[in-house]
């Protein structure tokens, strides 16, 4: 018996997508309105807190690039000639906002010059003090960087970036629904086996689904807030809530109408989503993961977990990933494997760290960045893309058009690693 759908009829889907799309039309004119407020002002005072801060040296000048979130919500960067270390502070400063910020820039993260008017830190807190204990537990910068990045999404150091987008793990760093399906799935298998002795001998009428759910739904949320909402674990989190929400209902969960749906939602929720570069590459992953879903009726779950997802996921984005990251390394061939070690990893060195025993796969891990040491530069234009887009939601209604598509991201790999 097939479960119901999200939406009865098409009519229904298409009138909650016009009703979604006038909502972010009217949050995009309020931004709109506050984007030209902010840009015709000569002058704009406004404390920030410092998100990161590095060095740069241009005509044998040095100087620092900042990274800062201010009172009033807005992301952007400035720079300094003040030899002050900025790390861990919150600065009062005097911007000077001018026309060359685009409304694009605005929604997202932007450049301006400014004053620093006045400096302080910040007081520690427990995120803080966790941070120091993972990186207390390992010698070397860059693993201190690799760990805090993929547990509490703060910036890697620049050159281990560099070496991670060469062996094309990036989307294993940077916190997305990847982390969220291997915690959701951790967290839950736990709670269930404890929960299950007392529901059977105290409240055999309760629904696990429900009690075990809400659990980690909430912690999972109390999660994204501790690091600070990044644009791709907002999205994963929401379908985590919305598919949970849609599984106690009964309804059908891995649908296109569905995925669309809270899409939109986040963005009339959050308009800033629509230019996050995060946000897209993480929608389009999860779009290409229903696609193989959709077209893997039949085939066994463990060939569907072990090769259909992590090597269909990998062909299938090349052609996204390599129309804004032109880098390309041979060792980007190694990421569907290294992403199937990711899942038993990721929890290891959690509980690892708990223990005082983080540094365990040090020596490997050091290994593995030293590996990539020279790569190219190659992007397919910006038409291309644009086309195979076009195919990749034919391949929505089409098994044919679906079988041309994955030829076509093939064909690309082919050349990508073998001519480039």
């Amino acid at each position: 018996m097939e479960k119901p759908k999200l939406f009865d009829t098409n009519k229904s889907f298409i009138g909650i997508i016009a009703v979604l799309f006038l909502i972010i039309t009217i949050r995009l004119f309020i931004e709109y309105q506050s984007y030209q407020n902010f840009i015709t002002k000569p002058f704009y005072y406004t404390y920030a807190d410092v998100l990161s801060s590095y060095e740069k040296t241009k005509g044998g000048k040095r100087y620092k690039v900042l990274k800062l979130r201010s009172d009033q919500g807005f992301t952007f960067y400035t720079t300094s000639h003040r030899k002050d270390e900025y790390r861990h502070k919150r600065l009062r400063l005097q911007i000077f906002p001018n026309k060359s910020i685009s409304f694009k820039d605005y929604l997202g993260t932007f450049y301006v010059k400014s004053r620093i008017k006045e400096e302080e830190s910040l007081p520690f807190t427990f995120k803080d003090d966790l941070l120091k204990k993972v990186s207390a537990q390992h010698a070397d910068s860059a693993l201190q960087s690799f760990y805090n990045a993929i547990f509490f999404a703060t910036p890697l150091e620049r050159d281990l970036r560099e070496k991670i987008s060469m062996l094309g793990v990036s989307h294993l760093v940077a916190l997305s629904g990847f982390h969220i399906g291997i915690l959701w799935g951790l967290l839950y298998g736990l709670l269930l086996l404890l929960y299950r002795p007392f529901q059977q001998h105290f409240f055999p009428y309760r629904h696990a689904l429900f009690d075990v759910g809400l659990a980690v739904v909430l912690f999972l949320g109390i999660y994204v807030w501790f690091v600070d909402f990044p644009p791709s674990l907002v999205r994963s989190y929401a379908m985590v809530l919305l598919g949970w929400a849609v599984l106690l209902l009964g309804m059908e969960l891995l649908s296109f109408t569905f995925l669309s749906t809270v899409l939109l939602i986040l963005v009339a929720l959050f308009p800033s989503l629509l230019v996050s570069l995060a946000f897209q590459l993480s929608a389009a992953g999860v779009f290409y993961i229903f696609l193989l879903l959709q077209y893997s009726q039949g085939v066994k779950t463990w060939i569907i977990s072990l090769v259909t997802i992590p090597f269909g996921i990998f062909i299938l984005m090349l052609p996204i990933v390599h129309t804004v990251f032109g880098v390309t390394s041979g060792y980007q061939l190694l990421s569907p494997l290294l992403s199937l070690l990711f899942v038993p990893f990721y929890p290891l060195v959690m509980l690892l760290h708990l223990l005082g025993l983080g540094g365990l796969f040090d020596t490997v891990l050091l290994w593995l960045f030293a590996l990539p040491e020279e790569n190219a530069e190659s992007l397919l234009p910006a038409w291309l893309m644009y086309a195979y887009l076009a195919l990749s939601l034919g391949a929505v209604w089409s098994r044919k058009i679906f079988w041309l598509l994955l030829g076509a991201a093939t064909l690309y790999m082919v050349y990508l690693f073998t001519f480039v």
